[in-house]
């Protein structure tokens, strides 16, 4: 029997394409949920933005998410923890490795441009771990594409079966609200944006006659009509086959409007799975196992501006994580204690005193963490994590200012601990080379070593494309090529040496030239 403790816990990610809705969703279950009083909107003035995810200064600039944030509330006797995750393509590591901490994922659609390339991007992610997805269509109060079309669309892209538990009346300016297939309720709202509102209507039964006087008779019979049409194509939901991450239950709504939340997230609390098994090198570490254990999958530098603070975020995979008592670091095998272990809402931090698995906790770092890292009781475990992937391109950091290298230096650093970009160090000359997925991650960098540790630096793009970690079960060969190729070589943080170059074709002949090299793409978090 599980403690209820962890019974109660539902530990999920929201992700999405970009401007799918993402961020309003979170603000809306935070909404619901009476963690906030009213939601605000990324470029909201600052009176109302105490409370939005979206809380780093070039965020509200841009008015995209470029960091995961990690936000708890109570809803219905149960402890959610939302990990609310970038869109943005250039931040898909950070959502890879976010992934790596969740029991489950709510996946957002926009009906208007159905599924996208992130959006397939983000699924073979889910794939790799087979995490259970529930698939929310969203902004149906905007002309989009057919409720069947979508569905169609969805199972055809994302390759997986679908399972409708909420069915939109209408679309666009004649939507009125959502029926839930799964609860068999409907609940007619009026449409506030920032507010809960309490429902017009609440009816059991489709056959109500209180429903004509806020719906027309033929939306009352389209709606029982395509309620039947889709009982009969797609059945009941089957939960293993969700919990096994083969078939994805959909929710339809308008996030903004707050219509179709509450349904989803009554649904979603009954139906997630809570916190589950985890695979470390060693073994699998089961959730109800008395001793502590749980990985850092996030670091984030300075939290808040007003303290220079480094936060390691933490998930709990097993026993009971506790205030001020001792933990074993098994990359660095050392105890580690902490006195001041954050709980988070948004922006809103506050110390906690215990945890359970599923939880997130923020730990005040030092320098001790990397992403990957795990803590325990004292068993030497290395979870398995999401490996570091080919960057795309690499440019070599020029100081702007040669008064403040050590500022410059511990920036490049502190960023490249966090996961914003891969940080590769090239010789003759110490040369620091950023590898990245895209040019907003540079930016991003630029922004942030100017107004956090007041360092200016240019970057010189340089013609590589391509990188691959190189290994060798013959450890002179690997030194013999690493001194052939130094003007092609770069050495990670753990000082494994990565080959760059500027084609595929290029990599093809060195591997002709190299028989004894592996050559991979991408990189387990491993000391």
């Amino acid at each position: 029997m599980l403690n209820p403790e962890i019974e109660k816990r539902k530990t999920f990610a929201i992700i999405s394409h970009p401007d799918a809705g993402k961020t309003t969703l979170t603000e809306k279950f935070l909404l619901f949920g009476g963690a906030i009083n009213t939601a605000g909107a990324v470029k909201r003035n600052k009176a109302n933005q105490s409370n939005t995810s979206d809380f780093m200064e070039i965020e509200k600039q841009r008015g995209i998410s470029v960091a995961t944030s990690v936000m708890g509330f109570e809803y219905s006797g149960k402890r959610i923890n939302i990990l609310d995750t970038p869109g943005h393509k250039d931040f898909a590591e950070d959502t890879y490795r976010t992934l790596s901490a969740v029991d489950s994922v709510i996946l957002v659609v926009d009906c208007v441009k159905g599924v996208e390339e992130q959006t397939e991007k983000l699924m073979s992610v889910c794939r790799m771990r087979n995490t259970p997805v529930i698939i929310f269509v969203n902004k149906m109060d905007r002309e989009g594409k057919e409720a069947y079309d979508l569905l169609d669309e969805i199972e055809d892209k994302l390759n997986i079966s679908l399972c409708p538990l909420s069915w939109p009346i209408g679309q666009g300016h004649t939507f009125k609200g959502v029926y839930s297939i799964y609860n068999k309720h409907l609940n007619l709202f009026n449409s506030d944006k920032t507010k809960v509102t309490d429902s017009v209507v609440a009816a059991n039964d489709l056959n109500d006659p209180t429903l004509l006087n806020y719906l027309k008779e033929n939306e009352i019979n389209t709606l029982k009509d395509d309620v039947e049409l889709v009982d009969g194509i797609y059945g009941k939901i089957d939960k293993d086959l969700y919990t096994e991450g083969l078939v994805a239950p959909v929710f339809f709504g308008s996030a903004i409007n707050n219509f179709g939340i509450k349904e989803l997230l009554d649904t979603f609390i009954d139906i997630a799975p809570s916190p589950r098994h985890r695979e470390a090198e060693e073994r699998d570490v089961l959730v109800e196992e008395k001793n502590f254990s749980g990985f850092v999958f996030k670091i984030h530098a300075n939290l808040d501006p007003k303290h220079r603070d480094r936060i390691a975020f933490l998930r709990i995979c097993s026993g009971k994580f506790e205030r001020n008592k001792f933990y074993y670091h098994t990359r660095q095998d050392k105890k580690l204690k902490f006195s001041n272990p954050m709980d988070f809402m948004a922006n809103e931090k506050s110390i906690v005193e215990e945890a359970w698995p599923g939880d997130v906790v923020g730990l005040y770092d030092s320098g001790n963490f990397k992403i990957g890292d795990t803590l325990t009781e004292g068993e030497k475990l290395q979870f398995k994590g999401i490996p570091s992937f080919s960057p795309s391109i690499f440019k070599e950091v020029e100081n702007m200012d040669p008064m403040r290298t050590k500022q410059l230096e511990k920036g490049i650093e502190q960023l490249t601990d966090e996961g914003v970009a891969q940080l590769f160090v090239m010789q003759p000359g110490n040369r620091k080379v950023i590898g990245a997925v895209g040019e907003l991650q540079f930016e991003v960098i630029n922004f942030r070593l100017e107004h956090e540790y007041g360092a200016k630096c240019r970057f010189r793009t340089l013609s590589y494309t391509r990188s691959s970690w190189v290994t060798s079960t013959d450890r002179k060969k690997l030194d013999e090529f690493v001194k052939r190729k130094q003007q092609h070589i770069g050495f990670d943080k753990e000082a494994n040496p990565v080959y760059l170059s500027d084609s595929d074709y290029m990599i093809n002949l060195t591997k002709q030239d190299y028989p004894d090299i592996d050559f991979h793409k991408t990189s387990e978090f491993k000391s």
